[in-house]
């Protein structure tokens, strides 16, 4: 089957520039157009670019098939001088393995494996030759059968077998083999033979066409169908150069990283590289290569194959069959013998499945410095302001496009199916070394504070960190856009230790408000945190110490702050000189807020609030006046609860009354008062239904006095204290 994708004779304009177009290459096969350029992407994608004059004779494009339908959605035709004309791109049909098992009389389903018997059921009805041991012969394929084995020696008796010398064949029967189906063919005379499977030497379709169906559904079954190599010819007679790209699968190119650190200065040499991968059969000669860091759309889409719609069966309003009845069965075979309940069915089906799948691609290792939330119902005060931990960290980096494109400073020799560790760059960046603690206690960590100082976003990658001229560790980048920091730890740093010595908090009441039945509190947290730091090196070191407070802080003690914008945390930056030990305090004010829901507060808290002495007099008013309707309402809830626990316990003597009853086997047929038990039960139950009641009652007044707490708790914040 031949197909041609016509672009008509399209007259294309360029698109954007094109490398530059000349003869084939001469490593390049004869009419293949040779491969110029490759932009490699992020996503598993590369753009193939091939340039050539196109004289008179038709040019090639060599595509793997399962890169076909990619080749086809994205082929752009582009002029050297903004002209060239094409009239078509031709190439052979991809057959899926349904339509080439379909067509070669084959199941369909490409599960099911191809065995001898199928093969010799998809050519009933064809012409073939026969070859058997004996002759060779042209014949058509009538049917294809399993029959019952037949055994090929009659059984006989003990004596018979003792008085003969031969086993000789009694009923002539071929040889059969366990799965040995029968052939019944009609030769070119006319003769209707029946052979067995096990008999044939060989069969060939005598119809070429046959033959190629076959062959085609052979191909399908390969390991190898989706790369072998499918060519798409480009029709054209111009004689100006002309440039063609597409889109085709590629494995994605990584990045890695060498960071060669001057002890002397906080500068280091960021070396990129970039390692990538020919997997096609085709060599790459002094082909230009871009890398793109970014992350275009692109998805698959079936495209190359022919696809059928599937249609409605409309029915004839009359039952016809395209069978006579009277072809091989008599009326009283059709009516039968009608030995039991006559009966009949149809029945239809139809089924249809679509699959598919996408994966993440994996990225960079990652190295978190960790993330400490405030526990419990706090966060940070949306009302208070103390300062903004957070405006340490420069201004986030930024991105002036999409994709960045990185070229190789020079053309790629690469053999088929082969890999290179190519040269992306190497820069000086702006690096600070440091010890990472997490938290006081932990082992020290090796680690670098390193801004991106290049042009571009620098992709996600290991780096491999190199102090002195030898290799000190290694670890992970997230992607980073230019100016962007990133903090990363590489090792363990055993000269340096800090501990914890000391650690005083108290915290101070600000400003109360009721919203949507929540109390919220603002306070300011203050820390006094004293640190013991020992350095055992002969260097001067910089001790960074990760703080589990909110952006909305303020710190000092510290020589100097940073902060990690990728994990949103604030660090407190030490300068502890070589062979020294050094006590460090911390005074740290964090503005919180927290949150209370009105049915869980207690007198406790209000109390606590009330005695704050930053609450305005206003409001300490209103908590006063709260903290009477709160008292009232535990009392409340304490009478409910007391009434609650006899409830449970008159329930539970109820039980064992009625128990005592149903032992005895009265069934109250007595009189009431005449038998004490019965007596006692009534009691019970009166008891029950007036606490019943009560239990109704208290609750409703508990639910009154919690409405009059948030009536008293509403005005909160809402007032200024006179001057």
């Amino acid at each position: 089957m031949r197909q041609k994708l016509v672009l008509g004779s399209l007259l294309v304009t360029a698109l954007f520039g094109c490398a530059s177009a000349g003869n084939h290459d001469a490593n390049s096969p004869a009419g293949v157009l040779p491969l110029k350029r490759l932009r490699l992407y992020e996503t598993g994608v590369g753009y193939f670019e091939r340039s050539g004059r196109m004289g008179g004779a038709d040019v090639s494009l060599p595509i793997p098939a399962a890169h076909v339908d990619d080749a086809l959605k994205t082929l752009v035709v582009v002029g050297e001088d903004g002209r060239a004309s094409v009239s078509a791109i031709e190439f052979e049909s991809v057959v899926s393995k349904g339509m080439a098992r379909a067509l070669a009389g084959l199941p369909q389903d490409a599960e099911q494996p191809v065995d001898f018997r199928g093969v010799l059921g998809g050519m009933k009805g064809a012409w073939v030759e026969v070859r058997t041991e004996d002759e060779t012969f042209k014949a058509r394929v009538l049917d294809v059968f399993d029959a019952p084995l037949v055994e090929k020696h009659k059984k006989r008796s003990k004596e018979e077998k003792k008085n003969t010398d031969e086993d000789e064949d009694d009923d002539g029967a071929p040889p059969q083999a366990a799965n040995d189906p029968w052939l019944l063919l009609q030769s070119d005379s006319g003769e209707i033979r029946r052979l067995h499977g096990s008999e044939l030497r060989g069969l060939k379709p005598v119809d070429s066409a046959l033959a190629d169906r076959i062959d085609d559904a052979a191909q399908t079954l390969s390991v190898r169908a989706a790369r072998a190599q499918r060519t798409l010819r480009v029709l054209a007679s111009s004689e100006r150069p002309v440039t063609l790209g597409y889109i085709a699968e590629v494995p994605v190119w990584r990045t890695s990283y060498r960071l060669i650190v001057d002890a002397k200065t906080d500068q280091a040499i960021l070396q990129g590289w970039a390692l990538i991968h020919n997997d096609s059969d085709e060599a790459w000669n002094k082909v230009e290569v871009e890398l793109v860091s970014g992350r275009p759309d692109s998805f698959l889409f079936p495209l190359a194959a022919p696809r059928y719609s599937r249609r409605q069966l409309a029915e004839p309003a009359e039952q016809l069959s395209t069978v006579p009845q009277l072809v091989d069965r008599t009326p009283d075979q059709i009516w039968g013998d009608n030995l039991g309940t006559v009966g009949h069915g149809s029945g239809t089906g139809t089924g249809q499945g679509y699959g598919s799948g996408h994966g993440r691609i994996s990225r960079a290792p990652r190295v978190r410095m960790g993330r400490t939330a405030v526990s419990g119902r706090v966060s940070a005060s949306n009302e208070l302001a103390i300062g903004n931990l957070a405006a340490i960290a420069p201004a986030s980096g930024v991105e002036s496009g999409a994709l960045f494109s990185y070229g190789l400073p020079q053309p790629v020799e690469l053999r088929a199916h082969g890999s290179a560790l190519v040269p992306l760059f190497a820069q000086r960046v702006p690096i600070r070394r440091m010890t990472w603690f997490s938290a006081p206690g932990e082992t020290g960590r090796s680690a670098m504070r390193l801004t991106n100082g290049t042009r571009q976003t620098m992709p996600a990658g290991t780096v491999s960190v190199y102090e002195s001229k030898a290799f000190a560790g290694e670890s992970g980048l997230d992607r980073m856009k230019p100016t962007e920091r990133a903090f990363f730890e590489f090792g363990v740093d055993l000269d340096v230790e800090l501990d914890a010595k000391k650690f005083k908090q108290t915290e101070e009441t600000k400003r109360l408000k009721l919203e949507k039945g929540q109390l919220i509190e603002h306070f300011v947290r203050h820390h006094v945190r004293n640190y013991a730091i020992e350095n055992r090196s002969i260097q001067a070191r910089l001790v960074a110490l990760k703080l589990d407070v909110v952006n909305n802080a303020e710190a000092k003690g510290a020589d100097e702050l940073d902060y990690d914008a990728r994990n949103s945390r604030p660090i407190a930056v030490f300068r502890v000189p070589a062979r020294s030990k050094s006590d460090r305090t911390l005074h740290i004010d964090e503005a919180l807020q927290r949150d209370f829901d009105v049915t869980s507060l207690d007198v406790d808290d209000l109390t606590r609030m009330h005695d704050a002495p930053a609450v305005l007099s206003a409001d300490k008013a209103r908590l006063q006046a709260a903290i009477k309707v709160l008292e009232a309402a535990e009392r409340v809830e304490e009478q409910k609860s007391e009434a609650e626990a006899d409830r449970a316990t008159t329930e539970s003597d109820l039980e064992r009354l009625r128990d005592h009853l149903k032992a005895m086997g009265d069934k109250g047929g007595a009189a009431a008062g005449a038998n004490p038990i019965v007596t006692r039960i009534l009691a019970a139950e009166d008891k029950l239904t007036d606490l019943r009641k009560q239990i109704k009652s208290l609750d409703t007044k508990y639910k009154a006095e919690i409405e009059r707490l948030k009536a008293e708790l509403a005005p909160l914040g809402a007032g200024t204290d006179a001057p």
